[in-house]
């Protein structure tokens, strides 16, 4: 996900994808591709040319490449939207797993230098050193000039933009959960289906921005405005088109331009004579049905511009229908339409909240921001998930949710254990056989250490079995690879593992079994785990529900939970099975228990 190549091809792929004029947005990419540049950046480059630099071991375990990977995909978001705050926010609410303090300096401090060095180059650019870029290509909807008056009565047509923004947001997820599971049984059928299928929605779409227009009638220029009017030119407001001299085209001002451009003109304020109804409609139609069909095909795509195009569209006819009931300028509508939708479709609140407020540069917008962002996110929860939820699940994506589910409470860690394959566990003096032969026939990235005939503490029975703790797959290939062998079953000395091994290597995860050459001989060697086992791993009670088991892994980081035994009995294994994040999440568990998906009617009353 976070590879070389996946970072190349999403930044020229997204530089195509937009400039080919697609309904996509950036935002998407980059906080993909600042993702990919921070993860190679934490483990120093990548894989055939990895650095060794000394500053970079830090990097090497699992918390810290989480937090340097976070911070990429704030520092992405602030470079779409200019937003240091949102983009902190973000990662808060939607990107991390879990949030500590220190992580939140972080992401500041990451999105900090963002905007210092994205400011620096936009004040380069001014003097026109840069050709278009600094010229409208960043999204920066400034209506700080914009006075905000509104009344007690407004509050109606405001909540009537949220209701909508829930309603339509839902309704835009379930219409994209079923292209997306179309576009995957199209993907599936190989690379030539997938280039026949973008290029349809690419001639789609061009043929789409190039005929609408004709539908729209000419609209005299306004003698009073101070803007160029009709304009040829690659922005502006009133695109000439096929209109004579003095007249501009109200749709093809929309559709004939960057997606960024197209925000601004329907953002603009103070221009309520601008568009006409049947044109707004069309737009709206028109992107609706582009938004669906455009994500999910074989380029880098982002949803939030497609979802901003769309809501403002909206927001802005509601604002033509309503302008005689209201003195919100319609400009404004455009926005709060767009904020709603947006809610409506992602369920994001406090993060959106603060990049809407930064693209404008208004905090008089606040109030009756924040109203519509809580009304669709309401309304939107009452019908389905969000979007991000809806493609982790279609991808399988083994991403936790913030809370579990209520039926997660009647089932118990032990309970779902057993619904899984047997746990493997290795001795603690193990054969290199078996080492080689559990690393070959599982995928499993932990594996439980267990020393048989302990003698134990006085009171207890003899030839006790122990739960030393838990090693990793990649300390295993590591000592397969430096022949750390045994001739003999025996325990090693804690100098002869530092003579062998540095702590710079064992934080280390690279090297597949594939890639390790082990001889006859050496199969019938031994090999001593203690050294390398966490003998503190994070255990549960077989009896602890999934419910908090679900939140104990997800606060604390985890990526293994082990579960002992309620009662420790002769003949009972000191460990009962293994917990992942993808045990945890709903669907697995679900599809294990389906049962638990169907309340019954004692549960229906309560």
């Amino acid at each position: 996900m976070f590879g070389a190549t996946t970072l190349i091809v999403k930044i020229f792929g997204s530089i195509g994808a937009v400039a080919a004029g697609l309904d996509l947005g950036k935002e998407g990419p980059l906080v993909h591709i600042a993702s990919c540049i921070a993860s190679l950046l934490g483990q120093g480059g990548p894989d055939n040319y990895r650095l060794k630099w000394r500053w970079l071991r830090y990097f090497n375990n699992d918390r810290d490449r989480r937090d340097i990977i976070t911070c990429g995909a704030s520092s992405g978001v602030c470079a779409a939207f200019r937003a240091p705050v949102g983009g902190v926010l973000f990662a808060l609410e939607e990107v991390a797993t879990w949030w500590r303090s220190a992580l939140l300096w972080r992401t500041f401090f990451s999105t900090a230098v963002v905007v210092v060095v994205l400011r620096a180059f936009i004040e380069l650019c001014n003097s026109g050193k840069c050709g278009l870029f600094g010229r409208g290509g960043l999204i920066m909807f400034d209506v700080s000039d914009v006075t905000v008056s509104y009344h007690v009565m407004d509050i109606i047509p405001v909540t009537i933009i949220g209701i909508l923004g829930g309603v339509l947001g839902s309704l835009y997820n379930y219409l994209l959960h079923k292209v997306l599971r179309l576009y995957n049984l199209i993907n599936q059928k190989g690379r030539m289906h997938k280039l026949l299928l973008s290029l349809s929605v690419s001639i789609f779409t061009s043929v789409c921005l190039y005929c609408l227009p004709f539908l729209a009638k000419c609209q005299p220029c306004d003698p009073s405005i101070t803007e160029a009017c009709p304009t040829n030119g690659r922005s502006g407001n009133y695109k000439q088109f096929n209109c004579p001299k003095g007249y501009y085209n109200d749709l093809a001002t929309l559709l004939l331009t960057t997606n960024d451009d197209a925000v601004r003109n329907v953002f603009s304020s103070n221009t309520p004579k601008e568009f006409q109804p049947a044109s707004l409609l069309i737009f709206f139609a028109l992107y609706c049905v582009l938004g669906l069909i455009t994500f999910g095909i074989a380029v880098p795509s982002g949803l939030f511009l497609p979802i901003i195009l769309m809501g403002s569209a909206y927001g802005r006819l509601l604002g033509v229908v309503m302008q005689s009931y209201t003195k919100i300028d319609q400009g404004l509508y455009a926005v709060l339409g767009a904020a709603s939708l947006m809610a409506g479709s992602m369920r994001m609140t406090v993060s959106l909240c603060v990049i809407f407020l930064e693209l404008t540069n208004n905090l008089l917008l606040l109030p009756i921001t924040m109203i519509v962002l809580l009304i669709a996110k309401t309304v939107g929860d009452s019908f389905n998930p969000s979007i991000y939820d809806i493609i982790l699940h279609l991808k399988g994506l083994p991403f936790l949710d913030a809370n579990p589910e209520p039926w997660m409470r009647n089932l118990t860690v032990g309970e779902l254990a057993d619904a899984k394959s047997p746990v493997v566990t290795l001795c603690g003096v193990e054969k290199v056989s078996r080492i080689v032969d559990v690393l070959k026939n599982t995928t499993y990235n932990g594996f439980p250490v267990v020393d048989e005939d302990v003698v134990p503490p006085v009171g207890q029975a003899t030839g006790a079995t122990e739960l030393h703790g838990l090693i990793l797959r990649a300390h295993l290939v590591k000592v397969l690879k430096k022949k750390w062998f045994l001739q003999e079953k025996r325990r090693t000395e804690e100098w002869e593992v530092r003579e062998k091994f540095t702590w710079v290597e064992l934080a280390e995860r690279e090297g597949n079994i594939e890639d390790v050459a082990v001889t006859r001989d050496e199969m019938e060697m031994y090999v001593d785990l203690h050294p390398l086992t966490n003998t503190t791993p994070y255990t549960v009670v077989e009896s602890m529900s999934v419910a908090k088991a679900m939140v104990l892994f997800r606060q604390v980081g985890l990526r293994h939970m082990l579960i002992v035994p309620k009662y420790q009995a002769a003949g009972v294994p000191p460990v009962v099975g293994i917990l992942t994040r993808q045990d945890l999440r709903a669907y697995n568990i679900l599809t294990a228990f389906p049962h638990l998906a169907r309340p019954n009617s004692r549960e229906k009353r309560n």
